[in-house]
């Protein structure tokens, strides 16, 4: 005789299921972006309570606009995600969330994101609401503009290391802006990189940007920005003599922003791309999406891990009066 045991687990695995989809469709993945809010702190070595939960605050509002903005974005493009052959499978493309549904959530995050940044300070406010601003150019226009894109992305950033800089109260070193530029701007090219030959491998058409690239030019473009990361980085890790970091013991950290960096242009290295998409086609291209990256490549992880760790152990030896 059937009790009706089993209609409650079968509800809850359709609930679960409904909110998985749900949850997917913010793109959770990508909050890992919004982790530079954490950066301004941790640059200043004011590492705290404080600092941590203001971080925190800041890293919420980040992740409900971005979630919000992509929900935006893939109810836009919900048509050509269902001709791609990995974008078809995200919730909105493939039928798991509503339309009506995604926009009441966008707003929910969007708005909960702007009003309460204000309400905590106008600073935090200003970073949201530019950011939110950078979004829609970026969206409606910057997007389908060569060169520009890539800085639109840069400013992204920026933008979230000023927010997290206003919530913990922490005054921003120009070291730090230049050292989170250059670094954005090296991720948006190698963005770049993986999406143009992606492309070429799968015989996809090529969007408008993409087609003003070309994998020489995008080298080029590389190498300068790669040299001025890890000089604005050796630089500023030189210490108070050169207005830096507030020891010189930071430049043991510089092999760990070395190796990153290499690590992070063999993933979008063309030959590489194209290596990983004979294997697995969602794999191939893969520094196309940073947050992957840092979720996922081993190499990536450890080295960021290995970064944090040995800025905690120059905080705890300068806070102990051991090293200057």
């Amino acid at each position: 005789m059937d009790t009706g045991r089993n209609s409650l687990p079968a509800g809850s695995l359709l609930i679960t299921t409904s909110l998985g989809y749900h949850l997917a469709a913010m793109r959770p993945k990508q909050w890992t972006k919004n982790l530079v809010v954490f950066a301004a702190p941790l640059f200043a070595f004011s590492i705290n309570l404080q600092s941590f939960l203001g971080g925190l605050f800041a890293f919420i509002l980040f992740c409900s606009a971005s979630s919000g903005f992509y929900l935006i974005n893939d109810i836009a493009d919900v048509a050509s995600d269902r001709q791609h052959p990995v974008k078809c499978k995200r919730p909105i493309a493939a039928g798991f969330v509503s339309i009506p549904v995604a926009i009441g959530m966008a707003l929910i995050l969007l708005g909960g994101a702007l009003s309460i940044s204000w309400w905590r300070s106008p600073q935090l406010g200003a970073a949201i609401t530019g950011y939110a601003i950078l979004q829609v150019a970026y969206n409606l226009k910057l997007k389908r503009l060569v060169i520009l894109d890539v800085i639109a992305i840069a400013t992204g950033f920026v933008l979230r290391a000023f927010g997290g800089a206003a919530a913990t109260g922490i005054v921003l070193s120009a070291w730090f802006l230049l050292c989170t530029a250059m670094l954005a701007l090296f991720l948006g090219i190698e963005k770049r990189k993986a999406e143009l030959r992606l492309a070429q491998i799968q015989g996809t058409k090529l969007r408008a940007v993409l087609r003003r690239y070309s994998l020489p030019l995008l080298g080029r473009m590389e190498s300068v920005v790669t040299t001025g990361t890890v000089l604005a980085y050796a630089l500023w890790s030189a210490g108070p003599v050169l207005n830096g970091a507030s020891t010189s013991w930071m430049l043991l950290t510089l092999p760990f922003v070395l190796y990153g960096i290499f690590r992070y242009q063999l993933l979008s290295d063309p030959q590489e791309i194209a290596n990983d998409a004979d294997e697995n086609l969602e794999k191939g291209g893969r520094s196309e999406r940073p947050e992957e990256v840092l979720l996922k490549d081993k190499g990536i992880l450890f080295t960021v891990i290995g970064w944090i760790c040995t800025c905690f152990v120059i905080l705890w030896l300068k806070n102990q009066g051991i090293i200057q």
